[in-house]
């Protein structure tokens, strides 16, 4: 393209002069942002017809958004965010509620320079560009992902009134990537390998060790989350899946997996991550999530009116498939199996439902639920007499949750 001190040649021959170039440019860019200002404004704004029949609805967008009167948010603290547990249907997040834990901020990162670079004990160390992971076969699987810290306000006293604040570090999602089976196979493990570090490309570098042998099971490294690309909070634009595995395992914005003999004793996994006994000694790698259920309605923050009530709740655990949920509505004297619908995954939670008839008097109801191993939730008392009340992390005790006279629902340790 040629210049003249007259005016700009454009590609159709035609001339236009500097000024009228500037100013449609200006003009342009002023609509384009004054759309983008009044876009939300023109939204609340937007009055409730009386008749929706008789009035035009609103044109397609480019990218979808719920209705204005749905308002379930995440409750966002400095370092994480918890999922409105309550709020949600089924047992698929949206990812735009599946809760948040980071340990340095969000990155930003642009997956056309984003690598992943797998050495150590190998026999070829590679560096994986994000084409050449999507070149691999595909998998997807539903699958939770609790933070170990979820519920660890419980552990001494009623530390959340809701759902969100006492079980809002868990979240589902469809996953889908690679299985890490088949990258490491590309790569040629070698025969005394046995653990392998996975670190991410945020601030904090974070870093934990992964025994190899369970996570060459089913492992994936996931680049998209319910049918597009994984969120940045949710380590866009790789991310290691461990399913029924504590989060802080599944490291986002992945960057390198280094395979050696032993653990490497990050930081995360001495000084973090670990389980404090009464005797003074700390467990260590406890990665797998136990059996946990939660009712989700009615529970704190809500409000009953007497007459037929439908128990909801969602169960779940890291070592399989729930088998069994009972719900008791006096605290724990007695208990009643509740319902299970489909679907019923591995490490995938399960809603289930129970019948009741509230007709204005206190209750406190409960779940418990069993998986295939034949695990069953522990009460609180039985878990504190293993684990004492100086964890923080992996607290799965049943949930009490009172109703009193008047219908107010409030969280309470029976």
């Amino acid at each position: 393209m040629k210049h003249s001190a007259k005016g700009m040649k454009t590609t159709g021959g035609r001339s236009l002069s500097r000024r009228r170039f500037l100013t449609a440019a200006v003009s342009v860019t002023g609509l384009a942002a004054a759309q983008a200002l009044f876009r939300p404004l023109r939204a609340q704004a937007r009055a409730v017809p009386e008749d929706p029949t008789r009035v035009p609805g609103a044109p397609p967008s480019p990218y979808g958004q719920r209705s204005e009167f749905e308002q379930a948010t995440r409750l966002a603290g400095t370092s994480h965010s918890l999922t409105p547990l309550q709020d949600l249907h089924g047992i698929v997040t949206p990812s735009a509620l599946h809760f948040e834990r980071h340990h340095n901020g969000v990155p930003v990162i642009d997956p056309a320079r984003h690598r992943l670079l797998i050495h150590g004990l190998v026999e070829r160390p590679m560096i994986f560009t994000m084409d050449d992971l999507k070149r691999f076969p595909s998998v997807s699987r539903l699958a939770f992902i609790e933070c170990s810290g979820n519920s660890a306000r419980e552990w001494r006293a009623p530390g959340g009134q809701t759902v969100q604040e006492t079980h809002g570090l868990m979240s589902t999602s469809e996953w889908t990537g690679v299985a890490l089976a088949m990258v490491l196979r590309e790569v040629g493990v070698k025969p005394d390998a046995a653990w392998m570090l996975a670190e991410g490309s945020d601030a904090a570098a974070m870093t934990r060790s992964i025994p190899l042998g369970p996570a060459m099971e089913d492992a994936l490294l996931c680049y998209a989350q319910n049918g597009e690309p994984l969120r940045p909070e949710q380590g866009y634009p790789l991310r290691l899946l461990l399913p029924g595995w504590e989060g802080n395992t599944c490291i986002k914005w992945l960057r390198r997996l280094k395979l050696g003999t032993a653990p490497f004793m990050t930081r995360e996994e001495t000084s973090h991550y670990t389980d404090l006994m009464p005797d003074g000694t700390a467990r260590q790698f406890t990665m797998v999530m136990e059996a946990k259920s939660v009712i989700t309605h009615p529970s704190g923050g809500q409000q009953l009116r007497p007459g037929f009530v439908e128990v909801r709740g969602l169960a779940w655990s890291g070592n399989g498939r729930v088998t069994v949920v009972e719900v008791s509505t006096d605290g724990g004297r007695t208990w009643q199996p509740a319902r299970l619908h489909d679907l019923v995954l591995p490490e995938c939670p399960t809603r289930f439902t129970f019948p009741w008839r509230w007709e204005g008097q206190e209750a406190v109801l409960q779940s418990r639920c069993t998986d295939e191993t034949g695990y069953v939730q522990p009460t609180r008392q039985a878990l504190i007499t293993v684990r004492g009340l100086n964890s923080v992390y992996h607290y799965n005790a049943i949930q009490s949750w009172k109703v009193a006279r008047d219908g107010r629902v409030s969280n309470v340790h029976a």
